[in-house]
């Protein structure tokens, strides 16, 4: 997905709901199962079709004030995010943990953050408006748009905004599932192989494969992925971080050679 970068022009003009909709929706299933992709798609999809929209950014907060920017379509709405962080305040945060829309009419002359309001006026940002996006455990977004002029968004604007995050909240949802079944079926298969790769080796069983990486595991302190990954990489198992307590064989490895040893 191109970057649509900071639109001093405004938006689009703007669809029926329900032709706007489908659009979008259709822009986000291109981007299915691929969640940087799919934020990028959003972001996109948001500036293009908000009144008054010109830069945008998705918010990731962590632990309150932890603020991580994501997706930005410019360097403005970059930079804006990572003030937010700084200074601990600021529309994203509030539209994370207090308001489900956060629109602010002039920068230059908003109360609510002051430190924050000044940065981001000296930025060149006239008017935002900052949508819940999601709460996921303790990680929370927000749909973050700006616009260089006060007065830039509307009702409609809102309305739009609106529609735009629940679609995209769903669509994330759908993607993150879908994002760590793939990477839940990837660690079954690198485990496999390295499981495959001592089997051979050893003439052990699955059973006894999988009881070598998982004592592996524990003696580098090293999760058991790591391990897989390393055995497969290299062909070698890691030797463990303390040497002075070397592996102790088990009474069935004590007949033969140690897989751990090298």
């Amino acid at each position: 997905m191109g970057d649509v970068g900071d639109r001093s022009g405004g938006s689009a003009p703007i669809d029926r709901p329900d032709e706007l909709m489908s659009r979008i929706a259709r822009r986000l299933q291109v981007e299915h199962g691929d969640v940087e992709g799919l934020l990028q798609a959003i972001t996109t999809a948001a500036v293009t079709t908000v009144p008054g929209a010109e830069t945008g950014s998705i918010s990731y907060v962590h632990a309150r004030r932890q603020v991580q920017s994501r997706a930005a379509t410019g360097d403005l709405s970059r930079r804006v995010d990572e003030a937010q962080e700084r200074l601990h305040e600021g529309p994203c945060l509030d539209a994370v943990w207090e308001q489900q829309v956060v629109r602010v009419e002039d920068m230059r002359h908003e109360p609510r953050w002051p430190r924050f309001a000044a940065e981001a006026a000296a930025l060149g940002v006239g008017s935002s408006l900052s949508f819940r996006l999601m709460v996921e455990d303790d990680r929370l977004g927000a749909l973050n748009l700006y616009s260089h002029g006060p007065g830039a968004f509307t009702d409609a604007s809102v309305e739009i905004g609106l529609a735009i995050a629940a679609h995209a909240a769903i669509a994330l949802t759908g993607a993150r599932t879908e994002a760590n079944l793939r990477a839940a079926i990837d660690s079954r298969d690198l485990i496999g192989q390295a499981k495959g790769i001592l089997m051979e080796r050893y003439k052990i069983t699955a059973a006894q494969a999988f009881a070598v990486l998982a004592r592996a595991s524990q003696e580098t302190n090293r999760k058991l992925l790591d391990i897989a990954l390393t055995l497969n990489d290299t062909g070698a198992m890691p030797a463990p971080r303390t040497p002075e307590d070397p592996p102790r064989p088990t009474s069935r490895q004590s007949a033969g050679r140690d897989p751990l040893s090298r």
